[in-house]
């Protein structure tokens, strides 16, 4: 039996839909309130001009034939009969009302199971849940939104230029939650202004906001961004890939056991990088990090017993 060491979101969707899932990305004509001069200019340091849709098609295609053309393929590859519509580059939840609604709606199809929404935590207010709440009423389909934060200290955030502080993710979540979504959080845990115990308090922030999954990304620097040009004048201290690994697992030790762990290592294409997961393949990173927990003893949750009173129920032996 394989040891379970964390709980990973493949696992997860086959017991939720009883049979593979895979996501389907789709990328629409969107920007960034932090790109465009309405919260900011030039997005965050690390974001490159196509933001995430490295693998993406073009947003010039519409949101029916790109899936169509992703699942057709995605289907015949895998023999894969459920699909998620995932709405993933930018901020997609930056377009009027009408627009996000239209896009929602063309995604809809018999073989689409959930609609997960990648956006930023001040760019969600109640006419977008409300829209997605009557679409999951009438559709039947679930509901995911991904939320950026990256990093838990707002220095780090003021410095990577993030456009937002923790409260804005503290807010958000509480609100989709009222709504009963899942909410998915990215972090970056080897940011080079960022040490264990903000890794360590990002654990335990995510769990007390009960997020239901967390995407794990190692930090990428990708040409003609604002970090990269800071990377190749040698202003960054990335430290080695033994350092990403400690600070993963001591993540995973944190964290609730029952968030789901959509992803443990990031990855972007090697023709826009300057520096990717230390130029070692991603899988063989994951590797290190599970050989590491199995040293370690470390398991997701093993250090998970800081909320509901645990400081009181251990000072008075309870």
């Amino acid at each position: 039996m394989e040891k379970i060491r964390y709980k990973i979101y493949s696992s997860y969707l086959k017991n939720k839909y009883k049979e593979k899932v895979y996501r389907i990305p789709i990328n629409l004509p969107v920007t960034c309130p932090n790109r465009d001069g309405n919260l900011g200019k030039g997005g965050c340091t690390f974001c490159a001009d196509v933001g995430t849709g490295f693998e993406s098609l073009s947003n010039s295609m519409t949101v029916k034939n790109q899936l169509e053309q992703n699942i057709e393929y995605i289907g015949k590859k895998y023999k894969a009969k459920k699909f998620i519509a995932y709405f993933q580059n930018f901020t997609n939840t930056y377009l009027p009302i009408s627009e996000f609604e239209a896009f929602i709606k063309d995604s809809i199809r018999e073989d689409v199971v959930e609609v997960s929404i990648s956006t930023r935590p001040d760019a969600i207010n109640k006419s977008y849940l409300d829209v997605l709440k009557e679409i999951k009423i009438r559709e039947g389909v679930e509901i995911t939104i991904e939320l950026g934060l990256q990093s838990i200290n707002h220095k780090t955030l003021k410095k990577i230029n993030r456009g937002h502080t923790l409260a804005e993710f503290i807010e958000a979540v509480n609100l989709i939650k009222t709504y009963d979504f899942e909410v998915v959080a990215h972090m970056i845990l080897n940011l080079p202004y960022d040490d264990e115990d903000d890794v360590i308090e990002g654990a335990k922030i995510l769990s007390a906001l009960k997020v239901d999954g967390v995407k794990l990304h190692s930090l990428y620097i990708v040409k003609n961004t604002v970090m990269g040009d800071d990377y190749l004048k040698g202003e960054l201290d990335l430290k080695d890939v033994s350092d990403y690994v400690k600070k993963t697992a001591l993540f995973l030790g944190y964290l609730n056991p029952q968030i789901v762990i959509h992803r443990i290592v990031g990855r972007a294409p090697k023709e826009d990088s300057l520096f990717c997961n230390y130029g070692i393949s991603w899988w063989k990173i994951r590797d290190m990090i599970e050989e590491y927990m199995d040293e370690q003893e470390i398991v997701q949750g093993s250090y998970f017993n800081y909320l509901g009173g645990s400081a009181l129920k251990k000072l008075n032996n309870l």
